[in-house]
């Protein structure tokens, strides 16, 4: 394969996801409004530019080599707030958690969160991002009214629902212009608490079971898998499902009843910069497996606990993405349709029989996919796990493991990715080809290009 060249200027900035597994260097602007980021696009360079918020993607999809990346976060102001309608008009550098913070003393939350609350609202259309309750809900591009999009002709253009280009931004990985402001639907609350029942599952069919039979009955479902469990306890898991907690159920004397709609964050201390090998090895990934689930009730109901104690437990963990060591981590993302637990079977006991050190591995069960081309979820069961890069042969092992879920009809999340080949990533979106033509004539000069969209040809 040929190497690519290109010219660095001095003032060049080293970017990464946040897995930090493929660093690159290119001219960062910060835009404060409309104009400035229109200026940027415009003296973009021969390499592009693309468009990056909090840095939480973790492949290369918001990095480009040699070429202009636009730093959203100063864009973060919220603009307006309808409480009466649920609706929310914010600019795409607005944090998902300082979104929370806002909308919850008003009685009302985000409709899909991701795994971290430290990502942007246009990082989350670019994902089209998908949470605990995708069954029901969707993915996050379903609940955005409006989006105001700064497209390669110059235009700022009010896009739609239902139009060609609503869909191909949502999960469209900034290739078809920067996302400046998004209008999104909200989700009613009481409280800023949830309930929750957990149970544990003794392995991966009993899961299976236990959600297919029950999930309905609940808007959030995670199930949090052991990946080093073996044999007849190969993916045992804890399961974890509920939902906001009403003001009623409230104890009489609950703190919560002062300030029923206060956001409530833990932090524990940051991990040391970098441990040699990272500190969770294979001997503490399995410790840790093991206490989580013998720690968790074999059976508990309507436990009161705070909503990121479900969303987001490694937000309380600060820089969490050093635990793997310097390598660094890669995120592997799949989802394989209903129909095709053979191959969910066969995957998990590879992982679980490499003796992979993934902690923190969550099993869902996906509703129907959205109309972007590229957005990830469809139909079926979604696998999220972390591994530390330094893993020998990691590689290859993906590799054999892509080729099982493509095999399958599945897919991996491109928005996390940096090491899918580009033929299996054409092999798993079918409608790559529709969104080529769509980018060809929006931006026939490829205005916006990343390091993904190099990689994959997309």
């Amino acid at each position: 394969m040929a190497v690519e060249t290109y010219v660095l200027d001095d003032d060049c900035e080293e970017l990464s996801g946040w897995g930090r597994t493929a660093p690159t260097l290119a001219r960062v602007h910060r835009p404060r409004g409309e104009a400035e980021a229109a200026e940027a696009v415009r003296g973009r360079g021969a390499r592009g530019s693309i468009a990056r918020g909090l840095g939480r993607a973790y492949g290369d999809a918001a990095q480009n080599a040699g070429g202009t990346v636009l730093d959203m976060t100063g864009l973060d102001r919220i603009l307006a707030v309808d409480p009466a309608a649920g609706l929310v008009v914010c600019e795409a550098g607005v944090s998902l958690h300082r979104l929370m913070d806002a909308l919850l003393p008003l009685g009302w939350f985000v409709p899909v969160v991701p795994a971290t609350r430290h990502a942007t609202v246009g990082g989350a259309v670019a994902a089209d991002v998908h949470g605990a309750n995708h069954r029901a809900a969707g993915a996050f591009g379903r609940h955005v009214t409006a989006l105001r999009l700064l497209t390669a002709d110059g235009e700022i253009r009010t896009v739609l629902p239902g139009t060609p280009l609503f869909d191909a931004t949502t999960g469209g990985l900034g290739l078809t212009g920067v996302i400046l402001a998004v209008t999104l639907r909200l989700l009613p609350v009481e409280t800023s608490l949830m309930t929750l029942d957990t149970e544990r599952a003794r392995d991966l069919d009993d899961l299976m079971d236990r959600l297919a039979a029950t999930d309905h009955r609940y808007r959030y479902s995670v199930a949090r898998i052991d990946l080093r469990s073996r044999g007849a306890a190969t993916g045992r898991a804890v399961l974890t499902r509920g939902d906001h907690a009403p003001y009623d159920v409230l104890p009489r004397r609950h703190r919560a009843r002062r300030a029923p709609l206060a956001l409530r964050t833990g932090r524990l201390p940051a991990p040391p910069p970098y441990v040699p090998g990272g500190l969770l090895g294979r001997t503490a990934a399995g410790l840790l497996d093991e206490l989580r689930y013998r720690g968790a009730p074999r059976g508990s109901t309507g436990r009161l606990q705070p909503l990121t104690a479900l969303f987001h437990p490694l937000d309380g963990v600060p820089h969490w993405n050093r635990l793997h060591g310097r390598a660094g981590l890669v995120p592997y993302r799949f989802v394989v349709p209903y129909g095709q637990e053979d191959t969910l079977r066969r995957v998990v006991r590879r992982i679980a029989d490499r003796g992979c050190p993934s902690f923190h591995a969550v099993l869902r069960r996906f509703g129907a996919g959205g109309p972007g081309p590229l957005s990830f979820p469809l139909p079926g069961w979604g696998l999220a796990l972390d591994l530390p890069a330094g893993l020998p042969g990691l590689g290859a092992f993906l590799d054999a493991l892509d080729e099982e879920v493509a095999g399958a009809g599945g897919r991996v999340q491109l928005a996390e990715d940096s090491r899918v080949r580009p033929e299996t990533a054409a092999a798993m979106y079918p409608r790559f080809d529709e969104f080529r033509a769509l980018r060809a004539a929006l931006d026939p000069r490829s205005v916006f290009t990343s390091d993904l969209s190099r990689r994959l040809g997309i």
